[in-house]
């Protein structure tokens, strides 16, 4: 019982140390992206060739549902399946609140990063040019095209048509508020939006430091948690990657803890959050759900991909 209780007063002060830092992070991210999901849709849909960029930048913003965003605008033929790649890879979900809350892995977190956003620019663009190549075939291009063609005149979404889409954004992911409830994303008040997803994450990181400092507690250490991920990092990025596709933010909030804990090591861990997008897969499936065979392929297409970035991260000599 000694260890037990050791243990959950550990996990409180932990949490506790986090609070203040993470409620900043949330409120200063909601302060420059609140309510502008629909200016984003905007700007993706007139710099079409620019969209794997954008959305890579825009995706390595920690904010709460861009992911989903993009899954409904992909479903809408608004981006291309290359910028919707791009979002999600460079996608940490709660990665960049978590590791700023510990300035010791700062400088891993902007190399975190930079590496995810490079490679979703590069993938992107080299997914677009592939679904372009083929774009000869009707059916090709009515499956990923941004645009599509009516009596031989092309047919563009206005910004009317994008405020629909962004109400049907918010329609599919009430739908799945089982899985993960960010609906509260778009309330007009950024200071109670900021303790509500603060509240959501703290539970996870508690939950998470909790099992890790029982586990510490009763086994003396680690070593379990470093059996199960073995000291094969290609095992570890295998792995990762599998945890990273859950779609859910308690999957990053995990493999953080773990890399932190010294249970993962780097690549393993940009593997795992490359895999990882959020909610976005949820709403990708929700509101594509006519084109499964798509679905499918995007999902394969992010773990294979996840795996190759691990795997070339683990060859370079920057972690």
């Amino acid at each position: 019982m000694g260890i037990f209780l050791d243990a959950l007063w550990d996990t409180v002060k932990d949490t506790l140390i986090i609070l203040p830092l993470l409620y900043l992070t949330y409120l200063l991210v909601g302060y420059f992206s609140h309510n502008d999901n629909e200016k984003y849709s905007k700007i993706l849909h007139h710099t079409n060739k620019a969209g794997p960029v954008i959305g890579a930048l825009l995706g390595s913003i920690p904010q709460c549902g861009f992911s989903s965003v993009m899954s409904n605008l992909f479903s809408k033929k608004i981006i291309t399946i290359g910028t919707l790649i791009a979002v999600f890879i460079a996608t940490s979900d709660e990665a960049l609140p978590l590791m700023i809350s510990r300035p010791e892995f700062i400088p891993k977190l902007l190399l975190l990063m930079l590496i995810k956003i490079i490679f979703g620019i590069i993938i992107g663009y080299g997914l677009d040019i592939v679904v372009n190549a083929f774009s000869k075939r009707k059916q090709i291009e009515h499956e990923f095209h941004d645009k599509h063609c009516h009596d031989g005149k092309e047919i563009t979404y206005h910004a009317e048509e994008l405020d629909v889409q962004h109400k049907h954004h918010h329609e599919c992911e009430e739908e799945n508020e089982g899985q993960h409830n960010h609906t509260h994303c778009c309330a007009t008040n950024i200071f109670l939006d900021a303790l509500k997803h603060t509240a959501i994450i703290l539970a996870y990181v508690f939950v998470a430091t909790l099992i890790i400092n029982l586990i510490r507690g009763y086994c003396g250490g680690l070593e379990p948690l470093k059996i199960i991920f073995t000291s094969n990092i290609y095992l570890q990025i295998l792995l990762a990657s599998v945890i990273g596709l859950i779609p859910n933010c308690a999957s990053s909030v995990f493999l953080v803890e773990m890399y932190m804990e010294g249970v993962i090591l780097f690549p393993a861990l940009v593997a795992g959050l490359s895999a990882g997008a959020g909610v976005g897969l949820i709403v990708l499936y929700t509101c594509n759900y006519k084109r499964l065979k798509i679905n499918l392929l995007i999902t394969f297409i992010m773990f294979v991909f996840a795996l190759l970035i691990g795997i070339i991260v683990n060859f370079i000599p920057i972690w």
